[in-house]
């Protein structure tokens, strides 16, 4: 890598081709170019680093590039060469936002009369061009209004609500998106590549999100990170650098959310704090996450499979519901407008998680069977399980018949029982964590004071790491008071997990609640006389 020149100068784009995420520009001047409908006056607008001044002296090169006017300037004439390198006579740059005066606009525009020195056209790049004074604003109109046809201005600006109406409609306006972190991520990785540096698909994709659409932003802080790692641009240095929260701090704080463990969640915040972490980005994180496990619910396919992350948000998804998690990033957002006015930053990020746990939905519990090995959500929704059937003693037997039919409906009736069976001992087994979990998605194929044979689904096989299952093995021991034989095995269910029957449970008691509402009398009187709308999903059952 050059010493001298920083990435975001040394990969300056120039041509379009080499242009990131502005497309719809580049094309309507490719287009322009071609067809020779030129324009006098040009306004680039967009927040700052998205490429204002890079296709402001491209478009530059394409006027006076000396093998004519073409959208695909040739980059090694005297032209081209010396507007890359910033010493072209005729090609004028200013900054309006330290030469706002009337004065020096004016002298400008009257060596605007003068033709080129030797160039097809004069280039005038104002940057920020919102920044000049009325005056120097009038006196720029006069020149806009009988432009002479060997000049052109390229007119820059990140806020253009703030330049007069007679000025912009005299120009060809061009709004620039901000860059998607994709379309960084993916640039940043062939700049490394050229440069010889290693790096990992997570660093940058944080380098991308810090940028917040600006490719300038981007490579500075790649510049940054190259130096503060000694060329390693990893995911470990990346976040130490910029101070970004880890991962794992977020995906537990999600799992303390799902488990209504309040002393966890203060906890994982007292390490936060410890890290020097901002509270700000750690809440600014916490709602991206949540977005993205929104996405999952909703709009599945907006979820890639191939981001690190997945296999969290999928499993969170099916964790919690839909407005548990729009209800937390309500919450996430407030909190971060709240940090400011908190005692201090500590205060007010504790106090937006436990908001979260105060305020939880009372269909908290209405989750799917589905949780991925990595959460940790404990299931204290069942503490006031009524403690029956302390000893479940049934055994399927298998059926002594000829007919393959009868078997199959004997097999059947049996894992109906022994579903119900095992559904009402996982709930007195006082399980926690992710072997609750792997208990909740088994079916009992065998379930007897001595010996209980469990079977996982293909799709929950994650699951089965031995500590999980020598937490439901102790929890077995201590339920029948005496050593029982666990087994495990891997293959197709024949009736409902545990899970999938809580979830039956919960819908039926949402339907039921749903139905009551709707019959309530006053509800119906309410609808009669007001036209009012019963919302569906507002409607929660009573616990019991």
């Amino acid at each position: 890598m050059s010493q001298s020149q920083a990435l975001a100068r040394k990969w300056r784009p120039k041509n379009f081709s080499e242009l990131t995420g502005q497309d719809h520009v580049v094309k309507a001047l490719t287009h322009a170019l071609e067809q020779n409908r030129l324009h006098h006056a040009y306004l680039l607008t967009g927040t700052r680093g998205v490429g204002k001044t890079t296709i402001a002296r491209i478009l530059a090169k394409t006027l006076n590039c000396e093998t004519g006017i073409t959208a695909v300037p040739c980059g090694t004439c005297n032209a081209c060469t010396q507007i890359d390198s910033g010493h072209f006579i005729d090609l004028i740059e200013l900054d309006a936002a330290s030469n706002t005066q009337v004065d020096h606009m004016r002298e400008l525009l009257e060596n605007a009369q003068y033709a080129p020195t030797n160039a097809r056209f004069k280039i005038y790049i104002i940057d920020e061009v919102h920044m000049l004074s009325k005056s120097a604003f009038n006196a720029m109109l006069k020149t806009l209004e009988e432009p002479p046809a060997h000049v052109k201005f390229v007119l820059a600006t990140t806020d253009p609500q703030k330049i007069p109406v007679t000025v912009l409609s005299r120009c060809l306006q061009f709004n620039l998106k901000q860059i998607p972190p994709t379309l960084i991520s993916e640039h940043l990785r062939g700049v490394l590549t050229q440069e010889n540096f290693s790096t990992d698909d997570i660093a940058l994709k944080l380098i991308a999100q810090a940028a917040q659409g600006s490719m300038r932003d981007a490579l500075s802080i790649l510049d940054q990170a190259i130096a503060y790692g000694s060329g390693n641009v990893t995911e470990d240095t990346v976040r130490e650098m910029l101070g970004v929260i880890n991962q794992q701090y977020l995906f537990d704080l999600i799992d303390a959310l799902a488990s209504q463990n309040g002393q966890k969640l203060l906890t994982i915040a007292d390490e936060i704090n410890t890290q020097c972490v901002s509270f700000d980005a750690a809440l600014h994180d916490l709602a991206m996450y949540l977005h993205q496990i929104a996405l999952a619910q909703t709009v599945p396919q907006a979820i890639h499979d191939d981001i690190p992350e997945y296999q969290r948000i999928q499993s969170f998804a099916k964790l919690f519901s839909p407005e548990d998690i729009q209800l937390y990033y309500q919450i996430a957002l407030h909190g971060r407008n709240d940090l400011s006015l908190a005692p201090d930053e500590y205060a007010g990020f504790t106090m937006t998680l436990l908001r979260m746990l105060t305020f939880v939905p009372d269909n908290f519990c209405t989750h799917d069977a589905e949780s991925e090995q990595q959460s940790s959500a404990t299931g204290h929704c069942n503490k006031n399980t009524n403690q029956t059937n302390d000893r479940i003693a049934y055994q399927k037997e298998p059926t002594q018949s000829n007919s393959d039919s009868q078997r199959a409906i004997a097999k059947q009736v049996s894992s109906i029982a022994s579903e119900q069976n095992w559904h009402d001992l996982v709930k007195q087994l006082k399980l926690t964590g992710m072997a609750k979990m792997l208990a909740q998605n088994s079916e009992a194929s065998t379930l007897t004071s001595n010996t209980v044979e469990l079977c996982v689904p293909e799709i929950h096989k994650h699951l089965l790491d031995k500590k999980y299952q020598n937490a439901i093995q102790a929890a077995l021991d201590i339920h029948f008071g005496k050593p029982v034989t666990l087994r495990f095995s891997i293959g197709s269910i024949t009736g409902m997990t545990p899970a999938a029957l809580q979830q039956q449970e919960n819908e039926k008691k949402q339907s039921n609640a749903i139905a009551a509402i709707e019959k309530d009398p006053v509800v119906q009187d309410l609808v009669d006389s007001f036209d009012a709308r019963i919302i569906e999903s507002s409607i929660k059952p009573i616990r019991n």
